[in-house]
């Protein structure tokens, strides 16, 4: 008798766990889930905004021409807030709750570089937009991040290309810097700037630092202005640059002022035009090539808005993930990931191409952009020296 309800329940602990398991099983999805994340809201948020609003307007595009693999795209979009920890939880939720098979953005290395053990966790692959510190994708033991890809040139080319052309091009041998202590990007930046300066024979005369959401730069740019530097180098972002070119020219400061990636949005022309008049940029490409102009024109016409630097690195970034997604013939994010190295587009800022050592695109050069007219006049393609 003990032996046969012994049987019993066993049949009926199998019988119900089976039950159990199909009803946990999802079925199959009829779209593909890709998902976005960065700032909506914050300083940052203009930049954001571009970016998902570019994304959503190329999956419409996609859709309306099929879809990927026989399936309509369904983008998922998350505010960081420009924080790393909700960068973090942004991911978790995209891969545990929302499935997407691959993540784009963020645009700042801070953030980008917080997700990596998630995404190694979940083995999803994620593609920066604009986060060119080279720890977004390579670690502090050199090893390459599995699951982190980029569409950006990153800091050490960046900061190296701004000192080679302000003393190569521009003639300038004594160089301040005022930079943001607590930025990965700032930080960056800097450090490859100061390098490569040194080495060409230029002179680091000052350099000063402050804290994101800082206005008052004052005391920093006194102190630069007694050093008598003929540039200054900002490595941070618009709303920074605005305020600290403003009170350095009310300060009487005269010296050409050098950023990068962080400085182009029609905010800082709104802002400060007439203090970065004759300023330079490290940049990623000329807003006014005519081959450009097609995707300004139709983000202009769906959002009655000027398309931002970040706008094109996504646009680059859902092209590449795109042509990965094709390449692997699935929506396997595993094999999305190892298609990632394997397929080249042409982008709006040049050709990408993942190299498998470092997840960087191979061979981006820099455009050098000068501030003209309230405008950002291309000056020429640059590669260090």
């Amino acid at each position: 008798m003990k032996k046969k309800v012994l049987w019993l329940v066993s049949v009926l602990l199998i019988f119900t766990m089976a039950l159990s398991a199909c009803g946990t099983s999802a079925p199959a999805s009829d779209k593909i889930k890709i998902g976005w994340i960065g700032s909506l809201t914050g300083d940052q948020a203009v930049w954001g905004t571009c970016e998902s609003n570019t994304v959503k307007m190329l999956i419409e595009e996609l859709n309306a021409n099929g879809g990927l693999l026989g399936k309509q795209v369904e983008g998922i979009y998350y505010d960081t807030k420009g924080d790393a920890a909700e960068a973090v939880n942004a991911v978790k939720r995209l891969i545990t709750q929302d499935g997407v098979v691959a993540i784009i953005g963020p645009n700042a290395s801070g953030q980008a570089i917080s997700i990596s053990a998630v995404l190694e966790q979940y083995k999803v692959p994620d593609i920066a937009t604009v986060a060119t510190n080279p720890k977004v994708t390579v670690g502090d033991d050199g090893n390459v991040k599995p699951y982190n890809f980029r569409v950006c040139f990153i800091d050490p080319y960046q900061g190296a290309v701004a000192a080679g052309y302000a003393y190569d091009r521009l003639g300038l041998k004594n160089a301040a810097v005022l930079y943001d202590v607590a930025s990965d990007y700032s930080q960056g930046f800097t450090e490859f700037f100061e390098k490569t300066f040194a080495e060409k024979g230029g002179k680091i005369v000052a350099k000063e630092g402050f804290k994101e959401g800082d206005v008052d730069f004052r005391p920093q740019l006194s102190k630069i202005k007694e050093s008598n530097p003929d540039l200054i180098l900002m490595p941070y972002y618009y709303k920074e640059v605005a305020l600290s070119a403003n009170q350095a020219r009310e300060l009487g400061i005269n010296a050409t002022l050098i950023g990068g990636d962080g400085w182009p949005s029609e905010q800082l022309m709104e802002m400060a035009s007439g203090s970065i008049e004759g300023s330079y940029i490290v940049n990623h490409l000329d807003f006014n090539d005519p081959e450009v102009k097609p995707l300004q024109d139709a983000y202009k016409a769906k959002y009655n808005l000027p398309m931002e630097l970040n706008g094109y690195m996504a646009h680059d970034a859902f092209k590449l993930l795109e042509a990965a997604i094709k390449d692997a013939n699935s929506t396997d994010p595993v094999k999305i990931t190892e298609s990632l190295t394997k397929v080249t587009v042409e982008g709006v800022t040049g050709t990408i191409k993942i190299s498998e050592e470092d997840h960087n695109p191979i061979g981006k050069q820099a455009a050098i952009v000068k501030i003209e007219d309230a405008d950002y006049i291309f000056q020429e393609k640059y590669g260090l020296q």
